[in-house]
């Protein structure tokens, strides 16, 4: 029999995750991270019984939760370009209601990272590779980092 291809966007692991207001959380995805709704299905009420979204080459299934699938939130990182696009999307997204939970910062890894939390309880980290940096390098700045914090 022969393989069926999978549909786009969708990866070998494909997230999903189950959370109250899943149609604002779409709505955030949409407007903070580019997000194109693929495909969704109404459950009663108005609810979203499943949907499809695709960020970037991704596609992230959401569901809202209920009785019947209790909220399963999600931490997800989503990669953008460089270090402005982290500072410019953390921004957007605590315009559209997020609430942060770091603030954009470089890190010893050579990525700039941010945090927020949706109105669904879902985690997005916000990253940007800013600097290619040897395994080597990061266990010694990984090293000096934590004796700074042992002081």
């Amino acid at each position: 029999m022969a393989k069926l291809p999978r549909p786009d966007g969708h990866h070998t692991i494909t997230p999903g995750f189950a959370c109250p207001h899943a149609a604002k959380v779409i709505a955030f995805m949409e407007k903070a991270f580019g997000g194109k709704l693929v495909d969704k299905f109404d459950g009663p009420g108005g609810t979203v019984a499943h949907a499809e979204v695709k960020i970037g080459d991704s596609v992230v299934m959401l569901g809202e939760s209920g009785e019947h699938m209790p909220p399963m939130p999600a931490s997800l990182s989503v990669y953008v370009d460089d270090a402005k696009d982290v500072d410019a999307t953390y921004a957007r997204a605590l315009e559209l209601g997020a609430i942060s939970e770091r603030k954009p910062e470089n890190q010893f890894y050579g990525y700039r990272v941010a945090g927020v939390r949706d109105v669904g309880g879902n985690k997005w980290t916000i990253c940007a590779v800013i600097e290619n940096v040897s395994k080597e390098e990061m266990q010694r700045r990984m090293n000096e980092m934590m004796k700074g914090q042992k002081s």
